[in-house]
């Protein structure tokens, strides 16, 4: 429950305690954000918060209120996403449920007013001017290319998924009750599970247009994992209370109970919410590494392999099974201090898998057509979109294969679909390559190395070293050959390479 407020000198309450504030008054300038890295553009999204301070004394911990008087990032702001794009969105063929939500709060509670199928941009029009309903646009960032270009750049700067939300709001009117969210539920799954706002871990909200009037309240269970509707009653006086216009950001961890609305008498408000790093807690870590310790241990171990009791899932865990597990457990512990190599089973897959493409002008033929020379001995190779590879290790995927060997997986993002990206309900495929795990030192000199010659590769045979080089996919690494200075993109070879 919120702090009791204590009595001003006049005997009356103060007013909520202020969340930290940062005022910025406009700058001589320009002030885009910084789109150049993935550290930049973080930094000067939370400018003039130093990354130090915010992961110090904010992040998981606390709401930021940054508000900045610059009309040049207002309008850089208002840009990203505004009320008069909805009819050429609408026009592509979007869907209420999978791409739109309407929905309004009635006496603390909130109404569905979706209708079926299609979404038709006079109706959607309608329902906002006449029933004073909030537009939910989900996933802006599949058709507008500034979303998709920062995205990009926070999911390398986070190594975790980053979604949005579209939130446009009439004057006078409220959206959605006080609550608190942490699971994330995409596309279709969200308007049947919960048409609300996805706020599913970690959020960055940007005010695009209008001003919006919020009020936050501690969390009644920190950090939560779970979304849910809490009664006022209940949560007592907001904690902070302010109003973001253009340009402002506001930064809460996940679990803090929220709402918001659009002061009447002004015009309506649109704002994004950018959130990340839902199921990427410890807990999900251990959960996915713990697979692949088990498959390890019980390789050297015997009694992991031992059968359990007979009828043992038949009947309540019995004592003698518990202290068993127990063991086992401490087992695991003791073999985990000494182990170099974890294996992720799927975070580090599903990342690759499910995140946004590199940010590219044009039709992005430059990031799937092969070119150039093949890599030879003498050639010098580096990796191209390290941001957007990732190396693990883990059993043999091949259902062939009866002896479940480990192998050293590369998955890459290169190939994603942009119009798929948060989609759950969508079907998604892996990208990358296999290898055998005595590769296993050479793709690393790969990967830890600006550029590494093929003769220096840790492997037996110059066949070897020359097969794998040419057997990257070609988006993957670029070949600069000694004799004659040439740039060469390497082109794709066999998926599953295990030479």
């Amino acid at each position: 429950m919120p702090k009791k407020v204590k009595p001003a000198g006049d005997g009356k309450e103060e007013g909520p305690v202020p969340c930290k504030q940062v005022k910025v008054e406009a700058a001589g300038g320009p002030s885009p954000l910084n789109l150049d890295s993935p550290s930049g553009l973080f930094e000067s999204l939370i400018s003039p918060i130093k990354t130090e301070t915010f992961f110090k004394e904010f992040w998981e911990q606390k709401p930021l209120l940054i508000q900045r008087d610059d009309p040049v990032l207002a309008t850089y702001y208002r840009s990203l996403f505004r009320l008069s794009d909805l009819k050429s969105l609408c026009s592509r063929g979007m869907y209420y449920g999978r791409d739109v939500n309407v929905c309004r709060c009635v006496n603390g509670k909130k109404k569905i007013l979706n209708k079926d199928g299609k979404v038709h941009f006079l109706q959607l029009r309608k329902d906002f001017d006449q029933k004073r309903a909030t537009i939910q646009f989900h996933q802006p960032q599949r058709f507008k290319d500034e979303l998709w270009r920062i995205q990009e750049k926070l999911e390398c700067y986070f190594g975790s998924l980053v979604g949005s939300n579209v939130y446009i709001t009439p004057a006078g009117s409220q959206g959605l009750p006080p609550h608190y969210d942490d699971v994330e539920v995409r596309g279709e799954e969200t308007a049947r599970l919960r048409e609300d706002e996805l706020l599913p871990a970690r959020v960055f909200i940007l005010q695009l247009e209008g001003e919006k009037h919020w009020r936050l309240y501690h969390p009644t269970v920190p950090l939560a994992r779970e979304y849910s509707l809490e009664a006022e009653d209940r949560i007592g006086r907001p904690a902070h209370e302010f109003t973001l216009k253009p340009g402002d950001l506001l930064y809460f961890p996940r679990g803090t109970i929220h709402q918001a609305d659009t002061p009447s008498g002004l015009a309506h408000s649109t704002h994004v919410t950018i959130s990340t790093y839902q199921s990427s807690s410890w807990g999900d870590f251990l959960l996915d590494t713990i697979s692949g310790l088990v498959f390890d241990t019980a390789k050297a171990d015997v009694e992991l392999r031992a059968g359990i009791p007979r009828q043992l899932l038949l009947v309540e865990t019995t004592a003698v099974a518990t202290r068993k597990l127990s063991g086992f457990l401490r087992m695991l512990a003791d073999r985990l201090e000494g182990t170099k190599e974890l294996l992720s089973a799927d975070m580090k897959k599903d990342f690759a898998m499910n995140r946004l493409p590199p940010y590219y002008l044009g039709d992005g033929v430059e990031l799937s057509t092969p070119g150039g020379q093949l890599p030879g001995l003498d050639s010098t190779v580096r990796l191209q979109f390290r941001d957007h590879v990732v190396l693990t290790v883990g059993p043999d995927q091949d259902p062939s294969d009866e002896t479940r060997e480990k192998m050293v997986y590369i998955y890459h993002s290169l190939k994603n679909r942009r119009e798929t990206h948060m989609m759950g309900n969508e079907e998604t495929e892996s990208h990358g390559l296999r290898f055998p795990l005595s590769h296993i030192d050479a793709l690393k000199q790969i990967w830890n190395s600006s550029a590494i010659s093929v003769k220096d590769l840790k492997l037996t045979t110059d066949e070897e070293k020359q097969s794998l080089v040419t057997s990257w996919p070609y988006v993957l690494t670029e070949v600069h050959r000694r004799k004659n200075s040439k740039l060469l993109n390497v082109p794709e070879g066999d998926k599953n390479h295990t030479s």
